[in-house]
């Protein structure tokens, strides 16, 4: 597992002078080697197979795929299931920093099964789709989709019906209540965190921002990229960089305490690197499944909100970050009231949207800890 604070993509294997040397995503050495040496990319995950898949929304793909990671032991009576999907522009090696002996997500007890959502680059993304989709006909995805995929990976592979623990944060937290409304006699628990159940209209104007940034490029063309768009992910970066932290983190130079020695130094760093590593069409393609994002927008509950959030029989508890600028406390406050069995734990903090993935803030981690052992021991 990667040490705390590093998040390859890959592992890179180079051959030099007979040697094979690994390095990390960023491939500064790469940069350095001659033309006649040889890169291979080793994967880190594995690939669930869908075959055939028809979409929520219609469109049929011939062959579709879900790539996914597991820590842990599978119990021999398969009880101790923990499933934690990606968040927006995510991999599993951004986020699987959380897993760990004791961390929020305990491999030593837990079998952790980390699913890429759709779109994500790795999973069926616009980037891997085979012609006719792609250039410029990319199909719509949504939570739906992510979760019936999820559930066949866990019934036909590893032949578990029933979860311990759905645990996902801001777009995986959004997958963990569709879970618990989709199919509420597998789900025993779930923690969501800064997430909702329907993204609220204030939540969709941020999107169409972000959205606007990236087809302002002028790459965009007929619906896609015709190449890089480098300004935009720049520029997207800085839009989301204002909207995912709280104006206090800012006010008071929070950042410092990650280590980096100016304002400019982390938008560069810490956001514009962040996404410069995405494909733009796959950036947009999670932008529509979030947009989309309702846990009622299907045929079991045709737009009935309140009737799915009462469908949601686990033990849940959420998890709003009480500076969170576009995952409110006020709609979680809302939300968690027409559930059964839910309790509403804000994480009063003043890194925004990020207390949820507090990789660099140890005390938002321990809540999240703290929290996550209690249900577990419930």
């Amino acid at each position: 597992m990667p040490q705390r604070g590093h998040s390859p993509e890959l592992l890179h294997v180079l051959k030099t002078d007979g040697r094979w040397v690994r390095v990390g995503f960023y491939l500064r050495t790469v940069q350095r080697l001659r033309p006649r040496q040889r890169m291979m990319v080793v994967a880190d995950h594995e690939t669930f197979e869908l075959g055939s898949l028809t979409l929520q929304r219609g469109l049929t793909l011939p062959k579709a795929h879900l790539a996914y990671k597991t820590y842990g032991t599978l119990a021999p009576d398969k009880s101790n299931v923990i499933v934690y999907p990606t968040s927006y522009g995510a991999h599993h090696t951004d986020i699987e920093w959380l897993v760990g002996r004791e961390c929020v997500l305990d491999p030593e007890r837990y079998f952790i099964v980390i699913p890429n959502q759709f779109g994500n680059g790795l999973s069926t993304s616009p980037s891997n789709l085979a012609e006719p989709f792609g250039l410029g006909r990319t199909p719509l995805f949504t939570h739906w989709d992510n979760v019936h995929a999820q559930e066949r990976l866990l019934r036909e592979k590893f032949g578990v019906t029933r979860l311990a623990l759905v645990y996902g944060w801001s777009m995986g937290g959004q997958q963990a209540l569709h879970w618990g409304a989709l199919f509420p006699d597998r789900v025993d628990r779930i923690c969501a965190v800064c997430t909702s159940a329907r993204t609220s209209p204030h939540n969709k104007v941020f999107l169409e921002g972000i959205r606007a940034t990236l087809t302002a490029d002028a790459a965009w063309h007929d619906g896609r990229f015709v190449e890089r768009p480098v300004r935009a992910l720049r520029a997207f970066a800085r839009v989301y960089a204002g909207w995912a932290m709280s104006q206090a983190f800012y006010r008071q130079g929070l950042w410092k305490g990650a280590g980096f020695s100016s304002l400019e130094d982390y938008l560069v760093r810490a956001w514009e690197g962040n996404f410069l590593r995405r494909n733009g069409e796959d950036l947009l393609s999670m932008i529509d499944t979030w947009y989309q994002s309702d846990i009622s927008d299907n045929t079991v509950y045709n737009g009935d909100l309140p009737k799915a959030l009462g469908a949601i029989t686990a033990r849940a508890i959420i998890m709003p970050s009480t500076t969170d600028l576009y995952f409110t406390l006020a709609d979680s406050e809302a939300e968690t009231r027409l559930m059964p069995d839910a309790e509403l734990l804000p994480i009063s903090s003043l890194w925004g949207h990020r207390a949820g993935n507090p990789q660099q803030n140890p005390e938002d981690e321990a809540v999240l800890r703290t929290a996550v052992r209690a249900l577990l021991a419930s």
